[in-house]
């Protein structure tokens, strides 16, 4: 199985988190989670990356973060949850309709079925 590099994929990890998080507040392990589930397991964002893009998104005021108990009672350990800004929202949106111009463009280099191509001895 073709795995996706991830360097084409680093540009697109704040338009996924920020998708995730315009359901609703969420924290660092469940959006892993999540980003490995709707990818079909394609692709699994590793636990450096995805907290290097949270400090990076929040710092550009994409997102915001805030402490609580996923207990509705008290019990259990508190975690860092995550929430999309309007900033945050605007951000998304641009960042997708960069990615239909980046499709656009590159889909014009891509070849439909590579595995006929042979080399022009010219």
């Amino acid at each position: 199985m073709v795995q996706i590099s991830s360097d084409i994929i680093r540009g697109y990890n704040d338009t996924m988190i920020l998708n995730i998080l315009m359901k609703g507040p969420s924290y660092g392990y469940q959006i892993s989670k999540e980003i490995k589930t709707i990818s079909d397991e394609k692709y699994v964002i590793k636990e450096t990356t995805l907290y290097s893009a949270f400090t990076r998104i929040e710092k550009n005021g994409y997102i915001e973060s805030f402490v609580a108990n996923p207990d509705p009672e008290g019990n259990g350990k508190k975690r860092t949850y995550y929430r999309i800004t309007e900033a945050g929202l605007e951000y998304y949106k641009s960042k997708c309709e960069e990615w239909e111009l980046t499709k656009e463009v590159v889909e014009k280099f891509i070849e439909e079925n590579p595995d006929s191509l042979t080399l022009d001895d010219n």
